[in-house]
């Protein structure tokens, strides 16, 4: 079986200062490297970087509709195990998130059946936390 390598993704924030502050205190995620325009954080053992850019004049929200919810377009997260996914559901339940889409399962008891969540950055990019009792159904038809 092989290894996963840590994944790098860098995404743009208007608001440098409540981005960090989201993913250090809402998420908890570790902080690493910095400067004045970006910052590094462990996201569950890959590397996210949140880097300064002015917010768009307009921007455009795009949904995909899956199993019967708007599923925001683009978006990013990382497959939790079970435990990991219910404890983090939880905290944010707690933490008063908004939600784009309430943590419930997905395509309850066909093929895939899995845990997600979406919410928002204070920056607006959207992130999905999801979670398969059975891996071996990550990419299952």
């Amino acid at each position: 079986m092989s290894t996963l390598s840590p994944f790098h993704l860098a995404i743009p924030v208007d608001n440098l200062k409540k981005a960090r502050d989201f993913y250090a205190n809402i998420l908890e995620l570790e902080e690493g490297r910095s400067s004045d325009h970006w910052v590094d954080f462990n996201f569950f053992g890959h590397q996210l970087v949140i880097h300064y850019k002015a917010k768009p004049d307009l921007k455009e929200n795009h949904t995909n509709p899956v199993d019967g919810k708007n599923v925001p377009v683009p978006h990013f997260g990382i497959i939790l195990d079970w435990d990991t996914w219910e404890n983090l559901s939880q905290k944010l339940l707690e933490k008063k998130v908004q939600f784009v889409i309430e943590p419930y399962i997905r395509f309850k008891g066909e093929t895939g059946e899995q845990a997600t969540m979406f919410f928002c950055d204070p920056c607006g990019n959207a992130l999905e936390f999801k979670s398969f009792k059975d891996t071996s159904q990550i990419f299952a038809k």
